[in-house]
């Protein structure tokens, strides 16, 4: 403050009761980032598809929304992401080395992806959709050989039934976020760039599927001969669905990306297959996660409580949609015409309650830092 003779600064006083308030939420701040989950970047997968989805179904005022606020849930996760790299560098490595945890970094390349999606298709900004690709590609890269790097040679290690779940997958999804946003950018570029995508988004698209084979099968063995308690169906087996989605959407627009990449063309009955093969796979899981969920929730009367974690169940919903959507325009499949729509709605809801839940947890804890900073006053 200045002098209002001189304009000069004057002391002022800080105010203890302020001082102390601001310490306390500051610690609060730094206590629950340390818990911070690496997969929150599934919230801006979930906005993010359910806004490709209405742009796809003709909802533009919806599908611009959302992208805006994908960008804003973006920058925020970011920034709460390098501030726990920040105060809690120590607690970020462990979950490095977490068998449960450690693939919720994948999260980070997969919601790059689809953002990178919506900039060139709702946004229409190609350079803003390459510069996310180049982001999404090198964190990719890192994470790929840092994460199965050091679960390989880590000791001691859980067992089978302690060590893997549905998030494994998310090194499928993050793989193959990648086949379609090179395979979108390919449509968007000349030559001869646009075949060296082309085929990088076919060799993203082949490797991730041959990751899915080999985890879904040590995850279907998890299921079915190991005691299986309601606590252990955790949110993240939604992603069993969603990686087959994505993968379906990849080898959908590797379809129609034919005309302008001949080795797309002599191969294109193989591609028809697997992507026909993933979508099946995919509708097969969900009619078993669903009665899955009624076991844990109507059966075993397990509590549904707002868990973060379950922004990973909201993004398979509008990938199905999505999926079958470009599948439908690649193969001619018009039969399936109501199914994206019944598929995006639900995913909508879902998406509106998880939201509410959010708010509803961020007041809980805000009115807790106010009582306990008025616990600090009285002190």
């Amino acid at each position: 403050m200045t002098c209002g003779l001189c304009g000069m600064p004057t002391a002022i006083s800080p105010d203890p009761g302020e001082s102390n308030t601001m310490s306390t939420l500051l610690r609060q701040a730094r206590t629950s980032l340390e818990t911070m989950s690496p997969g929150y970047f599934s919230m801006v997968m979930a906005t993010g598809i359910l806004s490709l989805a209405a742009h796809l179904l003709e909802l533009p005022l919806l599908a611009r929304a959302l992208f805006a606020f994908n960008w804003a849930l973006f920058a925020l996760i970011c920034v709460l992401a390098l501030t726990r790299l920040y105060w809690h560098r120590r607690r970020v490595i462990e979950d490095l080395f977490d068998h449960l945890r450690a693939p919720g970094f994948f999260t980070f390349v997969a919601a790059c992806s689809i953002l990178g999606c919506q900039s060139l298709l709702i946004g229409a900004s190609l350079p803003v959709a390459k510069a996310l690709g180049v982001i999404g590609l090198i964190s990719w890269i890192g994470f790929t050989y840092t994460i199965f790097t050091v679960l390989t040679v880590k000791r001691p290690k859980p067992s089978l039934d302690r060590g893997i779940n549905g998030g494994w997958l998310l090194a499928v999804v993050a793989t193959q976020s990648m086949a379609v946003l090179a395979a979108l950018i390919a449509a968007e570029v000349a030559q001869p760039l646009r075949l060296e995508l082309n085929f990088f988004a076919l060799s993203m698209w082949l490797w991730g599927g041959m990751l899915y084979i080999w985890m879904m099968s040590l995850i279907f063995y998890r299921y079915t001969f190991f005691e299986f308690s309601p606590a252990d169906l955790s949110p993240p087996y939604w992603i069993n669905m969603g990686a087959m989605a994505i993968s379906t959407l990849a080898g959908s627009l590797l379809i129609l990306n034919t005309p302008h990449a001949p080795f797309l063309n002599s191969i294109l009955p193989f591609i028809k297959g697997f992507t026909v093969f993933y979508w099946a796979t995919g509708t097969w899981w969900i009619p078993m996660l669903l009665v899955l969920a009624i076991w844990r929730h109507v059966i075993r009367r397990f509590p549904f409580t707002y868990d973060p974690m379950y922004w990973g169940a909201v993004f398979p919903m509008g990938m199905y949609a999505v999926c079958t959507l470009r599948m439908m325009q690649a193969m001619d499949l018009t039969f399936l015409g109501m199914l994206p729509h019944f598929m995006f709605s639900a995913g909508l809801l879902a998406w509106t309650l998880l939201f509410i839940g959010q708010l509803r947890a961020l007041w809980r804890n805000w009115n807790a830092s106010i009582v306990l900073s008025a616990q600090h006053r009285r002190d």
